[in-house]
């Protein structure tokens, strides 16, 4: 590997401009999903309404068993990807010794611009450090779905003559819970999405823009322009119906 000083001279302004507009297109695409509000409301903000509508349904149920099973299908699901992040940070960590080879490889693309080693392995590490944060998100998302059924099982059931009070309370518990994992969760893909812009700066800068305008896109047409969040829209299942979470909650999610 090589020390910074090297490093910072191996990329040209365009790299520095081009690797600063995909930052800045992760931080701000992020931002809109997470606390736009009103027509602008993402899906994601939309089915957090529904996590606690869900969460609601568990105080009129004597038996959790479907409860426990969406849980668990949830938390699969996230250990599917966090194993997938490992898989992938390992191919990542093999590509780094293959870098005369691909070098090669590059050089001969019609788009490619010629870089060294040092420019490389620096790419590389970078490409390692967005699948280690979304393995890391994937994780914490696992645990937290974990925590969320530990909650759920602790939800007064009917009967037991535990107050309103007390039952809307463990409720808020598993809603927030779930919430917060399932924000972990869409973080972790949300890494997998722009690795995949990522890889276009192994062509050249230009790439790189352009791979992630494409993807900011594509995500943003999901987000807010899906046939799905529509659907929901007009059928008044939006955040108009109020959430369950207390506002200083519902602001984090």
């Amino acid at each position: 590997m090589t020390d910074l000083t090297t490093g910072s001279a191996a990329f040209s302004p365009l790299d520095i401009g081009a690797l600063a507009y995909f930052i800045l297109a992760w931080v701000a695409y992020g931002l809109s999903v997470g606390r736009l509000r009103g027509r602008m409301v993402s899906l994601s903000q939309i089915m957090n309404v529904h996590r606690s509508n869900w969460a609601r349904q568990v105080i009129g149920r004597d038996n959790r068993v479907v409860d426990t099973q969406i849980n668990a299908s949830l938390q699969n699901g996230t250990a599917f990807f966090a194993s997938t992040s490992l898989i992938a940070l390992g191919s990542v960590l093999t590509l780094s010794r293959s870098g005369d080879d691909v070098l090669n490889l590059f050089a001969t693309l019609p788009f490619g611009t010629v870089v060294n080693r040092t420019t490389w392995e620096l790419k590389v590490a970078g490409l390692a450090l967005v699948f280690v944060y979304a393995f890391f998100k994937f994780a914490w998302s696992y645990r937290l779905f974990n925590y969320a059924a530990i909650l759920l099982g602790a939800v007064p059931p009917k009967g037991s003559g535990a107050s309103e009070t007390e039952m809307l309370r463990a409720v808020r518990r598993v809603a927030a819970m779930n919430v917060s994992a399932g924000r972990h969760f869409a973080r972790g893909q949300r890494a997998f999405f722009f690795a995949l812009a990522y890889l276009g700066w192994f062509i050249s800068p230009y790439v790189l823009i352009a791979s992630t305008t494409a993807v900011v896109v594509i995500m943003w047409r999901r987000q807010f322009a899906s046939e799905i969040r529509k659907a929901l829209l007009e059928a008044g299942e939006g955040p108009h119906e109020g959430p369950l979470l207390a506002p200083a909650e519902e602001a984090r999610t």
